[in-house]
């Protein structure tokens, strides 16, 4: 059997208590003993690549994460990885495009797991170009949604509720980065744009109030207060890493003044 590498067992741990899920539990789920789910956490035993298939369909841990577990343990990855153009991603490519466009006028946008823009709508281009200094909707590169947020002249300067807004995303950040290391800098990058502007106190949330059951953004624009919230859409069943990266944010008008101007705005 090959043997584990810290990275594999820090992974698996961090893998489990993101799911808040106790040794015992684990194992019970994987037909094993507690002591073996504890040898193979500590490195004093290595799973089969049977084993560590199972234990991370448990965790529902990223297709990625799996794949770079596989490695570390010494096994082959188990899931491919083609590039958005790659012939054999057409159809979900289509479906993702006709999924965007059928919310048009109404924002919606395609989003990578890093929260790079893939594609974007009549509607979300209009929310872009009203939220995002102009340099970075110019840049080659694509448009990162968090590099935009925290930007000196970015989306943070025109969220009104962001004592609201600003700790959730930064939570949701933070619990994504688990399983994508790339947004670690990134999360960082947002807890010091919001430490600086809420405090310490502020950046930790709203303690002892009923939360709203949705969160909306409130936004001031050139075209007025605008507030949405958010509903996301993923593949129910991905086999691809990029597939399973892949997401359409639909923004959803809170009020009826919001809804009002954005079809006043793009038709």
């Amino acid at each position: 059997m090959p043997n584990e590498t810290p990275p594999l067992r820090r992974a698996l741990v961090a893998a489990r208590k993101a799911r808040r899920l106790s040794q015992l539990q684990l194992a019970l789920r994987l037909g094993v003993s507690q002591r073996h789910v504890s040898f193979v956490e500590s490195g004093r035993a290595a799973p089969s690549r049977e084993l560590l298939a199972g234990w991370l369909h448990e965790l529902e841990a990223p297709l990625v994460v799996r794949n770079e577990a596989m490695l570390q343990a010494g096994y082959a990855p188990v899931y491919s990885s083609a590039p958005l153009h790659d012939p054999a991603l057409t159809r979900a490519r289509e479906a993702l495009d006709r999924l965007v466009q059928a919310h048009d006028p109404l924002p919606a946008l395609l989003l990578d797991a890093e929260w790079n823009v893939r594609g974007g709508n009549r509607g979300g281009h209009w929310l872009a170009s009203l939220l995002v200094p102009p340099a970075l909707l110019a840049a080659a590169a694509p448009l990162n949604l968090l590099d935009a947020f925290v930007h000196p002249d970015g989306i943070v300067t025109r969220v009104r509720n962001l004592a609201e807004v600003g700790p959730a995303l930064l939570a949701h950040v933070r619990h994504e980065a688990l399983g994508v290391p790339a947004l670690e800098a990134r999360a960082e990058a947002l807890a010091r744009v919001l430490r600086e502007r809420l405090g310490e106190k502020g950046l930790r949330g709203r303690v002892g109030t009923a939360p709203a059951p949705v969160l909306a953004a409130t936004y001031t624009t050139a075209a007025g207060e605008l507030s949405f919230f958010s509903l996301f859409t993923t593949f129910g069943t991905p086999q691809d890493i990029t597939l399973a990266s892949l997401r359409v944010e639909h923004l959803i008008p809170a009020d009826a003044s919001t809804h009002q101007a954005v079809v006043a705005s793009v038709g």
